[in-house]
């Protein structure tokens, strides 16, 4: 219990569920669609949509929207593939 009251979490802004851990947080200095993002090592209670390609500021993704598990609101992405070699290092990764 005492682990649970310690441990710092991401929430849904618009449920307050859970998506993921402070330990997670691989870095602060990354942008998403409406500004600041952070890119997460993992996620919980979430969904994930069908890949796309998208170029985005550091080359062309194969990426996946995330959604809150319970509210259904878009969290982000998932990195499924980086196609420049300096950017593989997000694959599998959340922003």
């Amino acid at each position: 219990m005492e682990d649970l009251i310690e441990t710092r979490l991401y929430f849904c802004f618009h449920c307050r569920n859970h998506v993921a851990l402070h330990d997670d947080v691989i870095s602060k200095a990354f942008q998403g669609r409406n500004g600041r993002a952070f890119l997460f090592s993992h996620a919980m209670n979430v969904t994930i949509g069908p890949q796309e390609d998208k170029e985005l500021v550091t080359g062309l993704h194969t990426i996946a929207d995330v959604y809150c598990c319970d509210c259904s609101q878009v969290l982000g992405w998932k990195y499924e593939r980086a196609y420049e070699e300096t950017q593989k290092y997000k694959e599998g990764k959340y922003c």
